[in-house]
């Protein structure tokens, strides 16, 4: 068992000091625990489903603050388990974001960094790892992640909760790990109940305020409610059957809400996850953490768990004394990346608890949309202002070009992302260290240069217009 959690030895040696750190609090945790008489090892297999929603925000649910939306199954997941504050996402995008969470690797280390692009022959992905450990492993509705991944789990199912009970009588007796990727809220929207009055909801300030946003952001709503309900059948099987107890519950987002500036991007709307772990057996109620968290993470605490060692080469580390203790230190720093996303961009960033720091690549370029988000409709109303001329500042960002090489926030003062404060005095020598940081894990966790893996465009940057179904061969500048 690994007794130490912070980032491992590739990382700069700037972060060394806060690694000692963690490893002094956990061994300390560990002498502790033992002394009580009790073990971070688990007596008996855990059985573990993770519910993945596809382009669900971080605010979008009762737990996170978001009064308006009905969510009252994640609300209990949250309330009855460990709800994390700051957790965040390795990239943005789904597939991508998908295999990194699987894979305990960034984006641009798994050979798979651009949407759709299947996992490489030969990478070994969680259920792979849990099989060795006598798992079931099933997996329902969205994969996309290709057939080398997909032929990694024992049991496929299109259906959500209905193939529950099937998925159980297959696992018999044996410990099982359930992934289900559900496909709300992805757009399109299109038969979920109507449940939210458009009047109530929240529009962020890079979006526009009218009705036609906010009728998209209420049918957005309704999708995540239809999926509470999807979780809420799954937790009902498993109490009948009695399996609760022993069963770790896992809640997160793939990537962000899907509306403009969110979704895609590396700002917090489009990075930032919820993430929930509930497990009666083992985790208090009512545990919040309240440090950074990467979901780089979530691979090597799974397999931790299980009592699988952890590969070296993953890029994250086991997080599983958190759940039992959430005095424990986190992250200094969480990284993310956007890559080709029917659009290409080269995007890395650095979040701190106070400071966003994002590199652009392609500055000569407005920031790539994703074609779902450019038909929509709160979409269209930002490109009608554009053409009237009356975006806000907050809203014309989205357009902006030239790009800054470098942006800076500081999420204290500026939550939603919109002053980048890169140049400004009292900043300066901020952004000068942090992007040394972001540098040197670029350097130290085998980024690949802007004009090494390249795509053409196939959604026009400016109208969202999606003109081409082909995706665009891989392409290497270099050698042009």
């Amino acid at each position: 068992m690994k007794l130490c959690y912070g980032l491992k030895s590739t990382v700069p040696s700037n972060f060394m000091k806060a690694s000692i750190l963690s490893a002094i609090f956990l061994l300390m945790y560990t002498a502790s625990v033992m002394g009580q008489g009790q073990s971070l090892h688990v007596e008996e297999p855990s059985n573990i489903i993770v519910f993945v929603a596809d382009d669900a925000g971080w605010r979008d649910s009762g737990a996170y603050g978001n009064q308006t939306i009905k969510t009252p199954n994640i609300d209990r997941l949250a309330s009855n388990g460990l709800l994390f504050e700051k957790a965040f996402l390795t990239t943005a995008q789904c597939s991508p974001s998908r295999i990194s969470m699987l894979s305990g690797l960034y984006p641009h280390a798994t050979g798979a960094e651009d949407l759709h692009m299947p996992l490489p022959e030969g990478t070994r992905i969680v259920p792979g790892y849990l099989a060795d450990q006598g798992y079931f492993t099933g997996h329902m509705k969205k994969t996309h992640y290709g057939p080398h991944a997909d032929a990694q789990f024992d049991w496929y199912s299109e259906e959500l909760s209905k193939a529950f009970p099937s998925f159980l009588d297959n696992a018999d007796q044996s410990p099982f790990f359930l992934w289900v990727g559900f496909s709300d809220p992805h757009r399109p929207y299109d038969d979920a109940p109507s449940r939210h009055d458009p009047e109530d909801v929240l529009v962020p300030p890079y979006l526009v305020d009218d009705l036609e946003t906010r009728e998209d952001i209420a049918r957005y709503y309704d999708e995540i409610s239809r999926m509470d309900d999807q979780i809420g059948h799954f937790i009902e099987e498993l109490e009948q059957r009695g399996e609760r107890q022993n069963t770790l519950i896992i809640f997160l987002s793939d990537n962000g809400a899907p509306f403009p500036r969110a979704k895609g991007t590396v700002y917090d709307a489009g990075i930032r996850t919820p993430l929930i772990f509930n497990w009666p057996k083992r985790i208090e109620p009512g545990s919040r953490y309240k440090e950074l968290t990467s979901v780089i993470d979530l691979a090597p605490t799974l397999l931790e768990l299980s009592g699988h060692a952890v590969p070296d080469h993953m890029q994250g580390e086991s997080i599983l004394p958190v759940l039992f203790d959430q005095t424990l230190p986190g992250r200094k720093y969480v990284f993310s990346e956007r890559n080709w996303h029917d659009c290409d961009e080269h995007i890395r960033s650095l979040r701190t608890d106070r400071y966003k720091l994002i590199k652009n690549a392609y500055i000569d370029l407005p920031h790539g949309t994703p074609a779902d988000i450019g038909g929509s409709a709160s979409f269209r109303s930002l490109i009608r202002l554009k053409k009237e001329g009356t975006l806000t500042h907050a809203q014309s960002r989205l357009f902006e070009v030239p790009r800054p090489r470098i942006e800076l926030y500081d999420l204290q003062e500026d939550p939603w992302e919109i002053r980048n404060v890169a140049a400004d005095s009292d900043y300066w020598q901020k952004a000068r260290e942090l992007a040394q940081q972001l540098d040197e894990w670029i350097k130290n966790t085998g980024d690949f240069p802007p004009y090494v893996r390249t795509r053409a465009d196939h959604t026009d940057r400016m109208t969202g217009v999606w003109f081409s179904k082909e995706i665009p061969p891989m392409r290497n500048l270099q050698q042009e």
